[in-house]
């Protein structure tokens, strides 16, 4: 791709599957990450009292992630290197029908026209290494729920997923390393 969408690589998948500790071992190994903006929006509003948390306003919270997910997307395309996306933009529309709530015009547009590399990871439910936290309130039912919503969402906007095995993170690294570099090479 030409336009540099295919240097913007998305693992999504179940809460509590091992995301963003993927993401932070990339980031040691001195890659591009973009984080989670769920998790900061959470931290944000509940430091300064807001509404916009997935337990008190569902659509607020996705119209926050939203526009920080437009940010961010923004921020990595302006960069040379590939970056690593903790979730991408078709993961608000996918909170979103997971919550039976509608999709706004604008979201739609966004997962459109802001695009990612083809291929993306997908973290399966695990329960052997899921916690809930200040910031993660689901359940473990609520989490393999999340996961049939990206799941089904992703490829709706011409994704292909790449389900990431449960193992260790140094294996996932060199996994996801692995497929982005043979991705990289017939791309």
């Amino acid at each position: 791709m030409t336009d540099g969408t295919d240097r913007l690589i998305v693992i999504t998948g179940s809460p509590g599957s091992g995301k963003t500790t993927l993401i932070e071992a990339l980031a040691a190994r001195g890659h591009a990450v973009q984080p989670e903006a769920g998790r900061a929006i959470i931290r944000e509003q509940q430091r300064i009292g807001g509404k916009g948390l997935p337990w008190a306003d569902r659509a607020l919270f996705a119209e926050l992630m939203l526009a920080a997910d437009r940010r961010g997307h923004a921020e990595a395309l302006s960069r040379t290197e590939l970056v690593f996306f903790d979730r991408g933009l078709p993961d608000v529309l996918g909170y979103l029908s997971l919550c039976g709530l509608p999709v706004p015009k604008q979201a739609e547009e966004a997962a459109q026209r802001l695009r990612y590399r083809r291929t993306v990871f997908i973290a399966p439910p695990w329960p052997a290494i899921f916690e809930q936290d200040a910031e993660r309130k689901q359940d473990f039912a609520e989490a393999e729920r999340t996961y049939a919503a990206m799941a089904a969402t992703y490829p709706r906007y011409g994704y292909e997923l790449v389900e990431l095995p449960r193992t260790s993170v140094e294996e996932r690294l060199a996994f996801v390393l692995r497929h982005v570099a043979a991705g990289s090479r017939s791309g």
